[in-house]
């Protein structure tokens, strides 16, 4: 019994040092999986065949509404592209990006919001992995379609590089992101994965596997979109 008891302490007492061990950087990584994981889960989320063309998918759990003063809308989450030359393969570890300023502000309204962008051609891709990007102005964005039956071929589609998403409440819908921008979070991908990488470094030169954090976010999407269903052709434009 007093064996026992002394097991007992011990496991609490290590309890602490356990949790202690999960960086926030890994925290967010989870809380990418889960948000994304409950997204494509809604009945009339986001379409089908508009995930299956996505090069990239950004997830920004839980963005808030910071009050004037502070520093404005800022949100945390992660993006992952699918690999290859013309982004034919499965799809990358996750690197750590920001998303901030701008509209977000506009749709918050003092809640916690998930948002979920898919990238929609290599260009887009390319700029937002290069350098930080003002939606709306260096990279086109547009509210993405909703529901199985939503018409993924509209002219506001095709031309868009980046279609966004929102979650708050419960409610989710297509949502306007532009005039915010979105960029590599440097120091989070440094703490995550031990050393300096840019985006392009994590997700395009594949120069480090899925941390264990990462594994729901990765696997869900292959899961879900193991192929890229775009035209041929305007991947290799």
């Amino acid at each position: 019994m007093r064996r026992m008891l002394v097991l007992f302490v011990a496991l609490l007492v290590a309890l602490p040092a356990w949790s202690a061990g999960e960086t926030k950087e890994q925290k967010r990584l989870q809380s990418c999986g889960q948000v994304l994981k409950e997204i494509l889960d809604i009945p009339d989320g986001i379409p089908k065949d508009l995930l299956n063309r996505a090069e990239c998918v950004i997830v920004i759990p839980s963005v808030y509404k910071f009050a004037i003063g502070i520093g404005g809308d800022f949100g945390r989450g992660a993006i992952t592209c699918r690999t290859g030359d013309h982004f034919t393969g499965p799809w990358s570890a996750p690197a750590l990006f920001a998303l901030e300023g701008g509209n977000i502000g506009l749709q918050l309204g003092g809640q916690a919001t998930d948002f979920v962008l898919l990238v929609m051609n290599p260009k887009g891709a390319n700029s937002i992995l290069s350098s930080k990007v003002k939606l709306g102005a260096d990279a086109s964005a547009a509210a993405g379609p909703k529901g199985r039956d939503a018409a993924a071929d509209t002219d506001v589609v095709m031309k868009a590089e980046v279609l966004s998403y929102s979650r708050s409440r419960g409610l989710f819908a297509g949502i306007s992101l532009e005039g915010s921008t979105l960029r590599s979070d440097g120091g989070a991908n440094k703490k995550l994965y031990g050393r300096s990488l840019t985006a392009r470094e994590i997700v395009r030169e594949h120069k480090v596997a899925v941390p264990a954090a990462g594994r729901e976010m990765i696997a869900l999407l292959q899961k879900s979109s193991p192929r890229n269903q775009s035209d041929p052709k305007s991947l290799r434009e």
